[in-house]
């Protein structure tokens, strides 16, 4: 017998099997956000940001229930969706530093906004890139990331 001691084990959608909830991003510059999981549904957002991160909640066929950085909910065709790692930095002026340390040396200052591709992460920074600038932030300044989300490569 196994004991999950105390944690309660992870939901995993019933088409892809993956876990929920779990982040993607968007794979275009332009993507629609549906109010239900069709296109006879009306559209609710129009996203035009490539790499933004949504957390998939939900699943139904080819369609996932997404909730974006500002708490928004609503369906996107998981064709328009990516599993590669971004994070958009939602604390202003999120320092990003040469390693995984409050002491390291900062390379810049990110500005809440700024979307970062993720390298990988480990239990409280991740290591990310963008504009020319790669380091290392803290998780809880990014949406994109769940506190418990490891990952090397992406």
């Amino acid at each position: 017998m196994l004991s999950m001691g105390g944690a309660s084990a992870q939901a995993l959608g019933p088409v892809t099997g993956k876990p929920l909830p779990r982040f993607e991003t968007l794979r275009f510059d332009t993507v629609r956000m549906r109010r239900g999981p069709g296109r006879s549904y009306p559209i609710a957002w129009l996203f035009k940001r490539k790499g933004l991160p949504v957390e998939i909640i939900q699943e139904y066929r080819d369609w996932r229930r997404v909730r974006d950085p500002y708490g928004d909910i609503g369906w996107i065709k998981r064709t328009q969706l990516s599993s590669a790692r971004y994070g958009l930095v939602v604390e202003d002026r999120a320092p990003l530093r040469t390693g995984a340390t409050d002491e390291a040396r900062t390379v810049a200052l990110a500005q809440t906004g700024v979307v970062l591709r993720l390298d990988s992460c480990g239990p409280d920074w991740c290591r990310g890139r963008a504009k020319g600038y790669t380091g290392w932030i803290r998780k809880e300044a990014l949406f994109g990331v769940a506190p418990g989300d490891e990952f090397e490569g992406s």
